[in-house]
């Protein structure tokens, strides 16, 4: 029988093992509250990059969340940045007790990689998805479908990473990339595609299904 595991993202092993060597410097010269604060704190960076396995549906027009979360917005937009048209808008705020190893949302080939220095407001904020740093991944589905989605810093996560190119091939609910201690997700969606989720609903990457491409 599958067990899942639980791993954890590589790009958090630097601050683990910094954290951890910390925690093991201060306990050897007998430091036992900081060591204590420290273990605390090595805890919590390594709860934050966990990696879970996740089950995705084999829905075939399925659309699944690309981020931990709870969304915080859907709305219809006209969307001049990423996929030249009108759009429904849905948006995934991250908190720092959330998975942030990001996943997905749909079969298809990459497009174009939109990357875009910016400010770190607080990433539930209106101004952040409009003027905080971002990545883009713009994408066309086997059906000829074009959607997006937009990882976005915020006040405290300042490093995005994200492992795709131009021309990949990528598969419905397979980890993309991160943001590191905090943000945000956004998605841009054909206008005709129904939306199964509502404001304020917490969804889980790769599993939760955000609607269905007509």
């Amino acid at each position: 029988m599958f067990t899942p595991q639980v791993p954890v993202a590589k790009e958090g092993y630097p601050f683990i093992f910094f954290s951890a060597f910390c925690t093991l410097l201060a306990a050897i010269v007998g430091m036992e509250i900081p060591a204590g604060i420290l273990l605390l704190v090595t805890f919590f960076i390594l709860c934050f990059f966990r990696d879970p396995e996740r089950f995705v549906t084999d829905q075939e027009n399925a659309v699944v969340s690309p981020a931990d979360g709870k969304i915080i917005c859907i709305e219809r937009v006209t969307d001049s940045r990423f996929t030249d048209g009108e759009a429904q808008k849905i948006s995934i705020f991250m908190n720092v007790f959330n998975v942030h190893v990001n996943r997905v949302p749909a079969t298809g080939r990459v497009e174009k990689i939109l990357y875009s220095q910016g400010k770190f407001y607080s990433a539930d904020c209106d101004k952040a998805g409009l003027q905080n740093e971002y990545c883009a991944t713009v994408i066309t589905t086997p059906q000829g479908k074009k959607l997006a989605f937009v990882q976005i810093a915020g006040l405290i996560a300042r490093r995005i990473v994200c492992w795709l190119e131009p021309d990949d091939d990528i598969i419905r609910g397979r980890r993309f990339g991160l943001i590191r201690f905090g943000s945000r997700v956004d998605l841009y969606l054909p206008p005709d595609t129904e939306i199964v989720v509502q404001t304020g609903q917490k969804v889980c990457a790769g599993e939760t299904i955000l609607g269905h491409l007509g």
